[in-house]
């Protein structure tokens, strides 16, 4: 693994830290490629349940490492964080602009420092945000404040962020690694794995299915886990009042052909209808 990322599993929770501290952690085309490289080991490994993307302090990432060249340098990570069939939680502990930002939008869950400053400012810059920015921001901001950011390119800091919906929460920088931590660790022990997964996959894709597509879909994915060890186990663990042990694996339980959300008929990768 490049030592431009760090990367820790314990209990469960793998810890990707992005690890250019003197250059605020500005993206690389090799931190860019261990990314990808530590989120597909994430999304194969049972083991790990889930995943917390952050930066040595005292930034998250800000932006592509301008020393290279600007075509060189994209946040469109491959895998990018929303395909991983774990939750991935964006552990933004300092300033993330352009690249910095994009990444956070791609995962699951945010928590931001609260005095960071956020913002796409490549339009300043005589280029455009990548990295699924025009598609995942939307998406959590609405179209009002995504255009208020992208097409103005200014900053805004965690409160604000949280505000639009960009945040899940905001706090003081040196409590957001804490947090993430903490519901990174309650998701590991708490949710079972593959209908978290399925969810997780579902709430991508959903967006750009009709209301019919995704309850059929519920309808047949919640009658595939309904028959599992751990949905057994999941009302064993209710009706005794304690902690559940989940046995499941979604390499091995991950379904297939139609009734995955990720090869449902007329959905592409990022779930956008086809004709």
């Amino acid at each position: 693994m490049s030592s431009e990322l760090q990367v820790d599993v314990s209990a469960g929770v793998a810890v990707l830290t992005l690890n250019r501290p003197a250059q605020q952690n500005a993206m690389t085309p090799g931190m860019a490629e261990a990314l990808g490289t530590a989120l597909r080991r994430c999304d194969t490994e049972d083991s790990i349940r889930a995943v917390v993307i952050t930066g040595t302090p005292p930034a998250f990432c800000a932006g592509a490492d301008l020393s290279s060249r600007v075509g060189d340098v994209s946040a469109t990570i491959d895998p990018p964080p929303w395909q991983i069939r774990k939750p991935v939680i964006a552990a933004v502990n300092g300033h993330a602009v352009g690249i910095g930002l994009a990444l956070a939008l791609q995962c699951d869950l945010r928590y931001m420092a609260a005095d960071a400053v956020y913002g796409l400012n490549q339009v300043r810059r005589g280029v455009m945000a990548d990295g699924y920015a025009h598609w995942t921001l939307p998406r959590l901001a609405g179209m009002a404040n995504a255009a208020d950011i992208m097409l103005t390119g200014r900053t805004f800091d965690g409160d604000e962020a949280r505000q639009m919906g960009v945040a899940n929460n905001s706090m003081p920088a040196g409590e957001v690694l804490p947090t993430a931590l903490a519901v990174a660790h309650d998701l590991a022990a708490g949710s079972a794995p593959l209908p978290t997964a399925l969810s997780k996959r579902l709430l991508w894709e959903g967006l750009g299915m009709t209301p019919e597509a995704v309850g059929r879909l519920e309808t047949d994915l919640h009658g595939i886990v309904g028959n599992s060890a751990d949905a057994a186990e999941g009302m064993a663990a209710f009706r005794d009042r304690r902690a559940p042990k989940w046995s499941g694996s979604i390499s091995a339980e991950w379904p297939t052909g139609e009734l995955s959300p990720g090869q449902h008929p007329g959905l592409d990768v990022s779930g956008s209808e086809q004709g």
